[in-house]
C-alpha cells in the first residue's frame, strides 16, 4: 500500500526497461536476502537491498525511482560479491539512480557534489584544511587533478554540456 493507503501500481514496462538498460540480473534474484545480510549500509540505515531488488522485479517504478533508499547504497559492492546468483546488484542500483535523475530524483547530498562538480570539476570541496593537511603530507596544496589545470576543467565542462549534466541536476554551468 501506498502512504495514502492506496495500492501501488504495477508497471512491467519499469522492470523491462530496467533489464533493456543492462540490468538484466535482476531476473536471476530469488531473494534469499544475501546481499542485505551483508550490507554494510544497511546495518545503519534503511536500506534494504533484497526489498529494492523485489521492488523493481515487481515493477514499482513509483516507489523505487523516488525513494530516498535508492541513494542510500554507497556502491563497495559487498552485495555483488556475496551473491550466490551473480546479481549484478550494484549495475542495478546505477541504472535505478539514473532512471531516478532522468525523472528528477536525485537525494540532495548527491546533488550538491554534482553542483561541485559544476563549479570547480572536482567533486570534493578544496578548502583550507584540506590544503594544510596537504601539505603535512609533504604533498603539493592542489592533487594533481582538474583543480591544478583549467584546460582539464574545461574538458570536463565540455563533457558535461555535452551530456546535458546541468540540466539532469538543476545547475547551470558557467564554463
Amino acid at each position: 500500500m501506498s502512504e495514502e493507503g492506496e495500492p501501488k501500481l504495477v508497471n512491467p514496462e519499469f522492470t523491462k526497461e530496467v533489464i533493456k538498460r543492462g540490468a538484466d540480473t535482476i531476473t536471476l534474484c530469488f531473494q534469499c536476502a544475501t546481499c542485505t545480510g551483508g550490507c554494510p549500509s544497511g546495518r545503519i540505515t534503511a536500506f534494504r537491498t533484497r526489498k529494492l531488488m523485489r521492488r523493481v522485479q515487481l515493477g514499482f517504478k513509483e516507489d523505487v525511482l523516488p525513494s530516498d533508499e535508492l541513494w542510500l547504497c554507497t556502491t563497495c559492492m559487498t552485495c555483488d560479491e556475496r551473491c550466490p546468483r551473480g546479481v549484478k546488484i550494484t549495475d542495478i542500483i546505477m541504472t535505478l539512480r539514473n532512471m531516478a535523475v532522468e525523472e528528477g530524483h536525485m537525494a540532495e547530498a548527491h546533488k550538491r557534489t554534482a553542483g561541485m562538480l559544476i563549479k570547480t570539476g572536482h567533486a570534493i570541496p578544496m578548502g583550507d584544511k584540506f590544503r594544510e593537511l596537504r601539505k603535512t603530507l609533504k604533498l603539493d596544496e592542489v592533487p594533481p587533478t582538474v583543480l591544478c589545470d583549467p584546460k582539464l576543467y574545461e574538458d570536463v565542462v565540455k563533457i558535461m554540456k555535452a551530456t546535458e549534466f546541468d540540466k539532469l541536476i538543476g545547475e547551470r554551468i558557467d564554463g
